[in-house]
């Protein structure tokens, strides 16, 4: 094996700083992108789907759980799948094992939900094994993945809902794509209205709120009083260190 020359701590830090700057580019040119996508012409959804949930027949509408957004991710399980019925497809499981908490999600009024063609039992089953219980997971029961380009190979489509309760596609992202899927930073950035964070690119009255103070730990969204106390005190230390950094430089 050809390894890569063994080098003084200097000659180390001047390489990483080198790679650093193209680094920076591609955070410049992923941000940018992003914006681009929040001005993505939005396609309505013109069919009423149907999916088998925990308690009964739902339709895509309640899938969004009362939130503007809905992010769908196509999770391959189901008869014909390597390991059925006990297992699903590795990748997806790979997927649904790189999952965020989706509380992180939910405070930003955008809700994650799998799919998949298995009975809710298997399905039920399967969340217990994989630890991800806290993932709405329904059953597909029409055409909605041969419509929306998962019926074949998994995908993550995203989704809004507007004023008068009217539903657009507004992204979809497959194949290599969904490698990144699974942190709250990537599923947010394919979503119409991004992380709604100030410093974004976006268009005029988009939903947006200063940076880091809307980050909480995921049980601590709740609204409680202890829970509201703690996040004021860490807004507090980060508006330090921020002045601090600035001092600095």
């Amino acid at each position: 094996m050809n390894l890569p020359p063994i080098v003084s701590p200097q000659e180390w830090e001047a390489a990483r700083e080198e790679l650093l700057v193209k680094e920076k580019e591609i955070t410049r040119a992923r941000d940018a992108l992003a914006a681009e996508r929040r001005r993505m012409p939005r396609m309505a959804v013109e069919k009423d789907y149907s999916f088998a949930g925990p308690d009964g027949q739902v339709g895509l509408f309640d899938l969004f759980e009362g939130r503007r957004q809905l992010i769908v991710y196509r999770f391959f399980f189901e008869p014909g799948v390597a390991g059925w019925p006990e297992g699903a497809c590795p990748g997806c499981s790979m997927v649904g094992d790189q999952v965020a908490h989706p509380a992180h999600l939910n405070a930003r009024d955008t809700t994650l939900a799998f799919v998949s063609r298995a009975p809710q039992a298997d399905i039920e089953r399967l969340k217990m094994r994989m630890g991800l219980k806290v993932i709405p997971w329904y059953t597909l029961t029409d055409d909605f993945d041969a419509d929306y380009g998962v019926d074949e190979w998994h995908g993550t489509n995203a989704f809004y809902r507007d004023d008068e309760d009217r539903i657009f596609r507004t992204y979809f992202v497959n194949a290599r794509g969904d490698e990144v899927m699974g942190g709250t930073w990537a599923y947010l950035d394919i979503t119409a209205l991004g992380r709604q964070e100030e410093w974004e690119d976006s268009p005029e009255d988009y939903p947006q709120t200063p940076t880091y103070e809307w980050w909480k730990r995921h049980d601590e969204y709740d609204g409680s009083e202890s829970a509201a106390a703690a996040h004021a005190e860490q807004i507090e230390r980060w508006r330090a260190q921020q002045g601090a950094r600035s001092t600095r430089s």
